[in-house]
């Protein structure tokens, strides 16, 4: 069943309260939060789960019956509450994306806040306290920063242009790395989130993601997709619609760019 303008509408002005809520709160915890290791290879802090509370508690005084799955959940394994409503929506939250550069006062992180509905993102939200950007997109709705709106830009790879890559690459995408490497300036940023923001206002002409999970990239999907821009996998295929009643952890390897730059970037790493 399609949902109403008016409910993506409240839909999408419950998470920029949630973000911005969050927000402030990792940047009074910022200088004297620490961090410990999860899974053995994870950095969380205080301040994610704590944010991740004020995410979830404000969506659910709005949304009692909407389902959630959020980064921080018991033992160190993400969060998974199933909804109970007869048309189930889907929370998907990072409180903290770019929690290595958090918790060395890097002030490159975001709070990303997504809702799926059939599977697919209907709202976007990604906020980066430390410069005030709200990141904003609906099914129905132009991508916007703080209100204003905002398109992918136009420029191809070149020496001149800027693209976003990741931390972690494996064997078999070394060769196409180091060609964007060699071809771009290229930028590592220690957040998906904020890379597909850049992508969608222009500010990257792509980035790449080789280790992401979902709570890193819904909301940055939509927001990109109202830009007029592109993600995939890195094979061209969609990654939504989901099926987040069985998701458990999968990571994903991402392409997003605009539409004049992606075709040569499946060309790269195909």
């Amino acid at each position: 069943m399609a949902l109403e303008h008016s409910e993506i509408s409240r839909m999408l002005e419950v998470a920029v309260v949630a973000a911005r809520l969050a927000g402030q709160r990792a940047m009074e915890e910022i200088k004297y939060t620490k961090a410990t290791v999860k899974n053995g290879g994870e950095i969380v802090t205080q301040a994610d789960i704590n944010c991740q509370q004020i995410i979830l508690s404000r969506i659910k005084e709005a949304y009692p019956d909407h389902g959630f799955i959020a980064e921080e959940g018991p033992d160190g394994k993400m969060l998974f509450q199933p909804p109970r409503a007869a048309e189930p929506i889907w929370w998907i939250v990072d409180p903290i994306d770019g929690t290595t550069n958090y918790s060395h006062g890097l002030l490159d992180f975001a709070v990303s806040i997504a809702a799926l509905h059939q599977g697919e993102p209907i709202v976007g939200v990604i906020f980066a306290p430390a410069t005030e950007s709200m990141y904003t997109a609906a099914k129905d709705a132009d991508a916007q920063l703080n209100a204003s709106r905002i398109t992918v830009g136009k420029d191809g790879i070149s020496e001149f242009t800027s693209f976003g890559v990741d931390s972690h690459f494996t064997e078999d995408m070394k060769k196409g790395m180091y060609e964007i490497m060699n071809r771009t300036r290229f930028r590592n940023l220690g957040t998906t989130a904020l890379h597909l923001a850049y992508v969608a206002k222009g500010a990257l002409t792509g980035t790449i993601s080789t280790v992401t999970k979902i709570w890193d990239i819904a909301a940055g999907a939509i927001i990109i997709e109202r830009a007029g821009g592109v993600m995939t996998d890195i094979k061209g295929k969609s990654i939504f619609p989901v099926e987040p009643d069985s998701y458990t952890g999968r990571q994903y390897r991402i392409l997003a760019a605009n539409k004049k730059t992606y075709p040569e970037l499946l060309k790269i790493f195909s």
